[in-house]
């Protein structure tokens, strides 16, 4: 059936703003706490100058690359978590824990090899500087034990939220947080009768903090909780053929588009990595205080994906449009005051880092392009990371991701930042022109009502018809 042009009011139930506010603020401080922790330790590495800043830096990217893959495995396996909690389907909602588990126990286990045996040529790939690669290993050779636990934690963690226990999340990141803070400053500078350690220190801390995470997340998912009941039992049997073909249809979609993504945001990372240190620790100053600011958009889209994901289940398509629109006017007022804080704030944050001139100057430059990336990065987010994924329209997705990084980003600011010498804020501009393109897009698709797709076995009403 073609999808008829609708028109929408905003939502005005307050019950549905509480249930937004209730997996957004839990979301929200749990990244805020992350990157307090991110922003702590360039802090602490910052009193050692731009190549250890640099150095911890790319090996994040790297490290950043797993996440995102684990994302995407979180974000395919979390719509269909949604859509089964919604219709109260828990034994489906188990199989699909069963299934991101299994993913990303076997990914971390790449990751983990790769990075033992390969961790300089793995440096080599995002900068030609002998001495950041050489700081750069030491860091990589520590969190090699990091991926299989924070891999299988993180998703577990995450794909709580799916079924209404976004609270699990920030009290693993309360508890990450006071472990790195105590183990990076112990580590890092020698305290307590620790050795010291510089940028090994901050890997080691970084380990620490991931155990204790595992730890915590586990033990409350298969021993204390009640309402999903998943057990060590349920994790034993492979899920059944139906879930792989409905995993299939709307998560592998997901998996590749975000995968995709992480491989493009390490080229970015590699194109500015080749454009000095002083561009990379630039960068990595304005990274931490740009994700500072974008933590409640991040609660926000979590939120539209879970409550659309719901709202689906339910069999609403009509209630689900209507949200939609609310989570796009919520994604411009919070993406504006984003922009805004950043440039209030960034003088400040660059004023607590031990840098050179040249490297302060072109920090504050750059700081004024991410003001208005991320007021872009909002909208997109919302859309793409919320309300079309939870609906379930992970193909268009991921030809979205797929074309505009791809096709346009990526082949603008390689272009002008290694070929023709553009300054560092023009380039960053250009890597990150496909979250303009994305907005756009993605706002003509939720007005087409094309992006709804339910999984296998959940009734979906027909949506009336609206007038005037």
């Amino acid at each position: 059936m073609a999808a008829q042009k609708q028109r929408f009011k905003l939502v005005t139930d307050k019950k549905f703003y509480k249930r937004v506010l209730s997996i957004m603020l839990p979301v929200a401080l749990q990244q805020a706490i992350n990157m307090g922790v991110n922003m702590l330790d360039t802090i602490m590495l910052g009193q050692f100058g731009e190549v250890q800043i640099s150095a911890s830096s790319l090996a994040n990217q790297y490290y950043n690359f797993f996440t995102i893959f684990c994302m995407g495995i979180i974000g395919g396996s979390s719509v269909l978590a949604a859509q089964y909690w919604g219709a109260r389907e828990v034994e489906k909602v188990r199989q699909t824990f069963n299934m991101a588990l299994r993913m990303a126990l076997t990914l971390a286990s790449v990751f983990a090899v790769l990075t033992w045996c390969f961790p300089a040529q793995i440096m080599g790939i995002y900068t030609s500087e002998a001495h950041v690669v050489e700081q750069g290993v030491r860091y990589l050779r520590i969190t090699t034990f990091v991926f299989i636990i924070h891999g299988t934690s993180l998703v577990a963690a995450q794909l709580m939220r799916s079924v209404g226990q976004a609270q699990l999340g920030l009290i693993v990141s309360c508890v990450s947080f006071v472990v790195n803070l105590i183990a990076n400053y112990a580590f890092i500078f020698g305290k307590f009768g620790a050795p010291r350690m510089e940028i090994a220190g901050a890997a080691l801390g970084t380990l620490l903090a991931r155990t204790s995470e595992f730890l915590v997340t586990f033990g409350y998912i298969l021993f204390k909780d009640k309402e999903l009941g998943l057990r060590i039992k349920h994790l034993l049997h492979m899920p059944g053929e139906e879930f792989f073909s409905n995993y299939l249809r709307l998560g592998l979609p997901v998996l590749v588009s975000d995968g995709l993504l992480g491989l493009g945001g390490n080229i970015v990372s590699i194109i500015l990595g080749h454009m000095g240190a002083a561009v990379v620790a630039a960068n990595a100053i304005c990274q931490v205080i740009d994700r500072l600011f974008t933590v409640v958009i991040q609660g926000i889209s979590n939120a539209s994906s879970i409550v659309t994901g719901h709202t689906l289940g339910e069999g609403s398509r009509e209630k689900a449009m209507q949200q939609g629109y609310t989570f796009y006017v919520l994604s411009i007022f919070f993406g504006l005051i984003a922009a805004v804080m950043v440039l209030a704030c960034g003088p400040l944050t660059i004023a607590m880092y031990t840098l050179n001139d040249e490297t302060i100057l072109m920090t504050e430059e750059m700081m004024g392009a991410y003001a208005v990336i991320v007021f872009f990065q909002c909208i997109q987010s919302v859309m793409t990371k919320g309300v079309l994924r939870g609906g379930g329209d992970t193909k268009f997705l991921m030809k979205a991701d797929i074309l505009f990084m791809w096709l346009v980003s990526i082949q603008l600011g390689g272009v002008g930042g290694l070929l023709l010498g553009w300054p560092a804020w023009l380039t960053i501009l250009a890597l990150r022109v496909d979250y303009v393109i994305k907005s756009v897009w993605c706002i003509s698709r939720l007005k087409s009502g094309k992006w709804i797709h339910t999984a296998d076995g959940i009734a979906e009403e027909e949506p009336e018809k609206v007038t005037g």
